[in-house]
Order: C-alpha cells, then structure tokens, then sequence
C-alpha cells in the first residue's frame, strides 16, 4: 500500500465469518486413519461406516469425492429419520461445508475426506480453531497464486472479498449497505459483471496505488453498526486475546505465520519500524504430498506454538488515531513496494510527503518478542521457483535474465522445468479399499501406535499482501 502494510488477521475471520479463534488446531492425518489415529479406520471403510453409503468410482478422485454426489446423495434429511439418519446428514452437511466454503481447492467440487476423524465426533466440531485454520489456508493460496505458472486461486474467497470491501471503502459496490451477521454476509447478493480483463486490471492498480490514509479504515469493526449486530461469544476474551497473537497458524501440512506485529494499526497502535519478516519459505513448499504422516510429529515445534498462543500476545498501547508512525513510514518509503502500476503510469513517488498526522502519532514502540528461527527453502532454485514465494520467483527472473544475456550464473540451471524423476513407491495401504473394491496406491508403513484427533501432546511476509491485491481484486471478479 502507499501507506503502509496491512493483511488479514485473525480478528477479521472472526468478524467476517464468525469463527471461534480460541481452540485446537485443525492438524492430523489425511487419509491413514487406522495407522494414526486411536479407532480409527481404514479410509473407505470408515466413510461408509459414518455415512451410510460409498460413492461410486466415477465420483471419487484418489481421496476426493465430488460435490455433486455429496448433494444429490443427502440434498434432504427425510422426514421421520432416526438419529443415526440424521447425523449421516449432519456428518456430509458439514464436509461439504468445510470442503467448498472454508477450505475449497481450486477445481471447487472436491471434498477430501480428511474430515472423516472429524465428522465422526460430531460434539467435538466446536473445540477447533476454524478460524485459525482458515486464515492459514488462505495465506498458503494467496502465496500460490503469486507463482507466475498459477492462474486459479482456491482458498475461502468470501473472506478475501469482504475484507477488502470492509476497508477499502472506494472499492466497495454500492447498494449494500444492510449490515447482518457474519459480517460477510453483507455482500451475499453481490455478482460483478464480466468485462476486459486488461483495462479491469490496470484500473484495479490505479485505484490502489492512488489511495489516500484516509480512504482505508484500520478498525472498522469499532463502529456502533458492527457493535450491534456482533455476536457476544466473538467478544470473549479467550477470543479476542488472540488477535493479537503472533504465532503459527496450522491447517494439516499448512503452516503459516500470524504476523501481526507489521499491522499494530488494525489493532489501535502505532506502527514502528518492523522487525525483519519470517522466512518460512521451506515450511510453504510443503503440502501433504508423498506419502501420508502425523503432522503434529512432522511439525512439532510449529505446533507447539500455537499451543502455547497464549504466551504469545503482543502488549502495545491503544491510541486514539491508529496508524504508521513517522519513523516507520520514512522506512517504507524507501523499502517497501508501495505501487503496483508501471512507473510511467505515476508520478513521482518521491514527490508524496509523510501526513503530519504520523509526526503527531510519535514514534510508536515495538512489542516485546521471542526470536523465532528462520527456516529457508535452501533446494535448488528451479525447484523453489514452482513454490511460489516472492523470494523464489525473483532468483528465478535473475537466472532467466542471465541466461538470456549469454551468462552462466548457476551452473547446472537449465531452462527447462520438468516434473524431475522423483520415485514413486506403490503399495497396498493396509487394506484401504477405494469404492469398488480397487487397492490405494501407497507407501506401506509399521503401525506407529495410536492417536486422538487434534492437537495431543506428543516468510509468510505480510508485505506479499501489499503485491498481489491487485491480482486479488481482479481475480474475485473472476471468480465471483
């Protein structure tokens, strides 16, 4: 942004869909449930067990069944159902629900049945940290999207689009002016119209990179409408702590990182020059894929720490006029990437002074911290280019860059990205049977001992939000 840095927070999935921040982490197993989890079953026996029926061949795509299915199979609960009919229903309402709303792929029509251990407590649903888990899903999108190879982006993209309208108000459509709970729901009616992608995107830009400090609202859910409408259990202090917490986010083999000490505005602070963002680019190269395992145990340490969130919370002062402080934004101005357009589009940036409102705020304090270790994707860059992380993609422009020139600057670095000669090992998966009686192709492993579903003992950069809101705006429209 022109002024600064902002992204979503864990305070925003609260309020925009009404998710309980406070609770476990949404993290296990995908698919080796009889190996890992404590009665648990082999994958299709225990869909049929909790369900009542199995697809059929032609709906089901390795562990991903079709939407479609899912509701012409249980489009209606019949009237007169026993218990057990009625928690058949309940049980696929909620992974359709969690498969094409909070978590959706791509292709929006999969549902994973990595839910099963869930579904199959159905008392237990309310103890997770949803919103932890959806915030953590729609960072890893949003960083896939930035790869150059990448042109559809999954992620829970009612979210994505509300914030947006809730803070950039000049970007927001008019005629929505209701205000209901979840506040998402404001913009349920709304279905932009298909026009040129190229003028669509550039206008997107220009709008953004002209946005003044006052045309984006740091605290919009302060005011007396939010208030009214808020339901009170979003307002517990085991929730609202949490806003404020920095630590990872966990959904599966998706870690990500709360960095909240960037956006101390969103909050009611005052922004000092930031801390040297975290580098997890190794952790977002990995999604679940090669075999399955017990995340918890790959990821320890990551876990831990949203374990111990509490130990966590930044303590800062709350000041009438929140924002970037003077210091900071003298920082951005010559650090940030503050425009999206082309250069030629603009004038000169140097020319935009700093708002005498931010000499007024002071200087700002920044919090107190734990150091969190760095962990760096360190495999070759053509491997890391296909990851998707700003810090790949531009060594990936250089070596392209070099090579085109007649250079040699990494030896070994060719052009060409094929799909490598990555090993694949089969093996039955302990009796897993596909629907039809068709073996899962797997990698055979020891029983490893049992486990209770949930958290048990055993570089996202925010500035990245800065990059690709105008890729955003245009891909909602899109998608819409």
């Amino acid at each position: 942004m022109p002024f600064g840095e902002c992204t979503i927070t864990l305070q925003d999935v609260a309020y925009q869909l009404g998710l309980p921040v406070d609770g476990d982490y949404a993290s296990g197993c995908l698919t080796d449930f009889h190996i890992y989890i404590e009665g648990g079953r082999p994958a299709w026996q225990w869909f049929h067990e909790l369900l009542g029926v199995l697809p059929p061949e032609n709906q089901v795509q390795k562990f991903a069944v079709n939407c479609t299915w899912f509701q012409e199979t249980f489009a209606e609960c019949p009237d007169g159902a026993d218990e057990e009919t009625v928690r058949r229903f309940a049980r696929a309402y909620i992974m359709m629900l969690l498969g094409t709303q909070l978590f959706a792929d791509k292709s929006g029509n999969r549902i994973h049945i990595r839910w099963l251990p869930y579904v199959a407590r159905l008392e237990e649903m309310g103890r997770y940290s949803w919103a932890s888990a959806a915030l953590a899903w729609l960072y890893r999108c949003m960083c896939r999207v930035a790869n150059r190879h990448v042109v559809k982006l999954a992620a829970p993209l009612q979210l994505l689009q509300s914030w947006i309208f809730w803070r950039f108000p000049t970007l927001r459509p008019s005629g929505y002016d209701e205000i209901s709970w979840p506040l998402a729901s404001r913009w349920s009616g709304y279905n932009p119209g298909i026009s040129n992608k190229g003028p669509r995107v550039q206008m997107a830009r220009m709008q953004i990179d002209l946005l003044q400090p006052r045309q984006f609202i740091w605290m919009p859910y302060s005011a007396v409408d939010v208030i009214q409408v808020v339901h009170p259990e979003v307002l517990e202090p085991r929730h609202t702590l949490l806003w404020r917490c920095r630590t990872s986010l966990i959904y599966f083999a998706v870690v990500e990182w709360h960095q909240v000490d960037r956006v101390l505005p969103q909050f009611g602070g005052v922004q000092p020059i930031p801390s040297p963002a975290l580098n997890i680019d190794f952790l977002m190269s990995k999604d679940g894929r090669g075999g399955d395992r017990w995340f918890p145990a790959q990821y320890p340490d990551w876990h831990l720490y949203w374990q111990e969130r509490a130990d966590y919370i930044l303590q800062f002062d709350i000041v009438p006029d929140p924002g970037p402080s003077h210091e900071f934004l003298t920082w951005w101005y010559q650090h940030g990437k503050r425009f999206l357009s082309p250069e030629m589009l603009l004038g000169d940036p140097k020319g935009v002074p700093i708002p005498d409102e931010a000499t007024q705020r002071g200087a700002g304090r920044r919090p107190d911290m734990d150091r969190v270790e760095d962990v760096p994707d360190r495999r070759r860059i053509e491997r890391r280019a296909r990851v998707g992380t700003r810090r790949s993609q531009r060594e990936w422009n250089w070596v392209d860059q070099a090579m085109d020139a007649g250079d040699d600057p990494v030896r070994g670095v060719g052009r060409g990205r094929g799909r490598g000669g990555r090993r694949r090992v089969g093996a039955a998966r302990h009796g897993a049977q596909m629907p039809g009686g068709g073996d899962v192709a797997g990698v055979a492993r020891a029983h490893h001992g049992g486990h209770d579903v949930g958290p048990l003992e055993p570089v996202w950069e925010i500035p990245r939000v800065t990059l690709m809101l105008g890729l955003v705006v245009e891909v909602l429209e899109i998608t819409s």
